[in-house]
């Protein structure tokens, strides 16, 4: 097994990170960016064995890395427990590599925890959600410890708000962002 690749990951004071992973991480994004109290929503690659990878290199399934957003928030304001909800709502956690037509390891269900409490949260939330049937299959998150983040090329960044108008965005991303703003309402930045 190859030696994973550590980076540094520090949040703002008063803030705590996360990172999540649920298939494209366009679409994640622009969930994300609308949530009271988080700020910095950027997009990566996390959890592979090479440095620095590009989206090239991560789209061939080969890197180790997943799409994913790695972001700060205010416990104060947002909760973890309220962002693993929301992240567990607006994807498919029980499909293992695999988010609608995007196949491949990169585009698995991940949380990758920044500390004890973030994976007990994420531990207890899964199984809670797997023993209630919330899903019709088992809840197949990767659920592990922050090791590292890139951040995706600029092209990557605010993807959704900059190409709203593009097929993919209008097919596959508005649809869940429409969803997700009227479930989550009382969440939203105004």
């Amino acid at each position: 097994m190859k030696e994973i690749p550590q980076t540094q990951a520090i949040a703002p004071e008063g803030m705590e990170l996360a990172t999540l992973g649920s298939g494209c991480f366009w679409c994640i994004e622009a969930i994300y960016q609308d949530l009271k109290g988080v700020e910095g929503v950027k997009s990566g690659y996390s959890g592979g064995h090479i440095d620095n990878p590009s989206y090239r290199q991560v789209t061939s399934g080969t890197t180790g890395h997943a799409e994913v957003i790695q972001f700060s928030f205010d416990p104060n304001i947002i909760s973890f427990e309220e962002i693993l909800e929301i992240f567990w709502s607006t994807h498919d956690p029980t499909t293992l590599n695999r988010q609608g037509a995007d196949v491949g390891p990169q585009y698995r269900s991940a949380v990758f925890f920044h500390n004890e409490k973030q994976k007990e949260v994420a531990e207890f939330y899964k199984e809670k959600l797997d023993g209630s049937g919330a899903f019709d299959k088992k809840i197949v998150t990767e659920i592990t410890a922050f090791a590292n983040f890139y951040v995706a090329e600029d092209y990557h960044q605010n993807y959704f708000n900059d190409n709203g108008m593009q097929p993919y965005c209008q097919i596959v991303i508005r649809p869940k962002v429409e969803k997700f703003r009227k479930v989550f309402a009382d969440k939203l930045n105004n």
